[in-house]
């Protein structure tokens, strides 16, 4: 009986939320080990469904690092990262985009639609909503260093996207963009779900990534913080505490706030239905973000 009960408890406390969000825009990037783990990765899809079916209107952005890197030592290419960034010279575009549009685009669609949903992809190879500019670097010195053909977001197709949202559609898209000549670029992906989620003004943020969120020391959970506004992200930037691979996450969180995003968060995609509890509950379970 109890547990009949906590179930109905769970219910009721969902029910606030879903009135809250019905015929909301969230964007939700996919990424780290969630893309290697095909379980998992069909558990949230499960849960992204789930939220569709429920009013929200959901939009996916996904990387795949891990498999292009596989993809490039297969074909006898060693991956090179320049400042974080992949250097992309043609041969290396052509697998990074097999991989994020072929591949993994293919089989985010193909399970969100066996699961009962509706998605398109959206890409460099289909309809592409991404629009970028070449990314230029610079070294200590100020000398220009060259990336090869990896791009910034300078411009997303945003009408396209409601109106998919408002049809009821989940966009799936991939982070390859078209330069204004017409030719493609690598982009990053967490960067590209920041100006997503700007350009159509979501109510929310989601960056699902391999950790439960912003600790104020990594190798100690107790350090975990909760909620971080603006200012005191700022902060612990500043002070080296959020580095790596969680600045360009957080950085996509900092842009769609100034863009008027209502929350962003950092959560951990390997933990089951993390997205429904962060959405869904009052407690939630990564790190949110808000001005």
């Amino acid at each position: 009986m109890q547990k009949a009960l906590d179930k109905a408890n769970a219910l009721i406390e969902a029910l606030n939320y879903i009135k809250e969000f019905k015929d909301k825009i969230v964007v939700v990037k996919l990424g780290g080990s969630l893309m290697e783990h095909d379980q998992s990765q069909q558990q949230l899809l499960k849960d992204i469904v789930f939220m569709a079916t429920v009013g929200m209107k959901p939009i996916l952005v996904h990387g795949g690092g891990k498999s292009i890197s596989n993809a490039m030592n297969e074909a006898g290419i060693e991956p090179h990262f320049v400042q974080g960034r992949r250097y992309t010279d043609q041969r290396t575009l052509a697998i990074a985009e097999h991989v994020l549009c072929n591949q993994i685009n293919k089989s985010i669609v193909n399970t969100i639609n066996e699961l009962g949903g509706t998605a398109m992809g959206l890409h460099s190879l289909s309809s592409c909503v991404l629009f970028a500019e070449q990314l230029r670097l610079k070294d200590d010195d100020g000398r220009q260093i060259d990336i090869g053909m990896v791009g910034k977001v300078k411009d997303v197709n945003a009408e396209l996207l409601k109106a998919l949202c408002a049809a009821g559609t989940i966009p799936v898209i991939a982070p390859i963009g078209r330069d204004r000549a017409g030719g493609k670029l690598n982009v990053n992906a967490d960067t590209a779900a920041g100006k997503v989620a700007a350009a159509v003004k979501a109510e929310k943020l989601v960056m699902m990534s391999d950790t439960h969120g912003i600790y104020k020391d990594p190798s100690d959970p107790a350090t975990h913080l909760t909620r971080l506004s603006e200012t005191e992200v700022q902060k612990l930037i500043a002070d080296q505490i959020i580095k790596g691979g969680m600045l360009p996450k957080v950085d996509a969180c900092l842009e769609a706030i100034a863009a008027g995003v209502g929350r962003t968060h950092i959560i951990d995609g390997g933990i089951e239905h993390s997205l429904l509890l962060e959405i869904y509950t009052d407690k939630g379970i990564g790190t949110l973000i808000t001005q």
